[in-house]
């Protein structure tokens, strides 16, 4: 017997923490700008913003979504509990969690089962105003939970990974408050270490929220579709460097398992560059490039 879609519905003390977690960094964002206006902004701030921004979305892009959702590449020990840990720093959920989610957004890509698609509810101008809230922000409010024992039995099942899933609260903790501590002791103050606290933590967790929820909304409804897929997935541009390639989205809902997505030229994908440095490190290896052979299985729009 096939195993159900969705688990038991999530308690109300989670939910109120994924309140917690997408909302505070959102009025952090919002007051950022009058912040900005002439103080609160140090260039340690930018630089630890930018720094954790690249090593919580990298952690997501090459860890959460290429190793571990879509089995990209294999990775030793070490570097796939590092890119677990990196990845829960963005704040977007436990890697279980976020990986079940995954996965069924390509089983039902686009239709009745998705979690978050655009065009569940028509396509009139209101039905995808709606649309696109739900697959942006709306449906990370839902109390149902995707089943993990139907879509990640094998990360349920990995010791290292599931210990790091139930470490998630800790890994939240750690995301907000270690900008804040190399802050105020860069600066000696607790000035520095509010502003890092306020740019590093909450900002950047806040501005990377928006960069991969816009791969689940922006990236289904507008921009090139070069390749069939299922879906709508769309490849949209600029984008490219903030979801350090994970914008280069058409070609990934073509061939979900490659470990690059941006296969074009100028298309930059900087988790697939990642990739590469790994794999010639030694640390990475069986890694699913797009060969000559593998690009011609699949099938190119008119």
């Amino acid at each position: 017997m096939a195993k159900p879609l969705l688990a038991a519905r999530r308690p109300a003390g989670q939910a109120a923490l994924v309140y917690g977690f997408t909302l505070l960094p959102m009025l952090a964002l919002v007051a950022a700008v009058p912040l900005a206006w002439g103080w609160g902004l140090s260039w340690l701030d930018v630089g630890l913003a930018v720094g954790f921004y690249f090593l919580s979305g990298l952690g997501v892009t090459a860890g959460f979504h290429r190793l571990f959702t879509h089995r990209s590449f294999k990775a030793r020990r070490g570097l796939r509990s590092g890119l677990a840990v990196a990845g829960s720093l963005a704040m977007q959920g436990d890697v279980i969690t976020w990986v079940a989610d995954h996965r069924r957004h390509h089983a039902f890509t686009d239709k009745a089962g998705d979690p978050h698609s655009p065009w569940l509810y028509g396509t009139t101008p209101a039905a995808l105003a709606k649309g696109f809230f739900h697959s942006h922000l709306g449906w990370l409010f839902a109390r149902d939970c995707t089943n993990a024992e139907r879509f990640a039995p094998d990360l349920l099942a990995d010791a290292d990974v599931a210990r790091i899933s139930r470490l998630f609260p800790l890994w939240t903790v750690i995301s907000l408050l270690a900008p804040a501590l190399i802050g105020g002791f860069a600066t000696l103050s607790w000035w520095g270490a509010l502003t890092a606290f306020f740019w590093a933590g909450l900002v950047r967790v806040a501005v990377l929220h928006h960069v991969t929820w816009s791969i689940n909304s922006i990236c289904h409804m507008i921009g090139d579709r070069p390749w069939d897929a299922p879906g709508r997935a769309t490849n949209v541009w600029p984008l490219a460097i903030l979801s350090m390639g994970e914008s280069w989205h058409n070609l990934h809902h073509a061939d979900p398992t490659c470990a690059r997505h941006g296969i074009g030229r100028g298309q930059v994908d900087m988790t697939a560059r990642l990739i590469r440095v790994f794999e010639q490190l030694g640390w990475a290896h069986s890694v699913r490039w797009p060969t000559p052979r593998r690009i011609a299985r699949l099938t190119a729009r008119d």
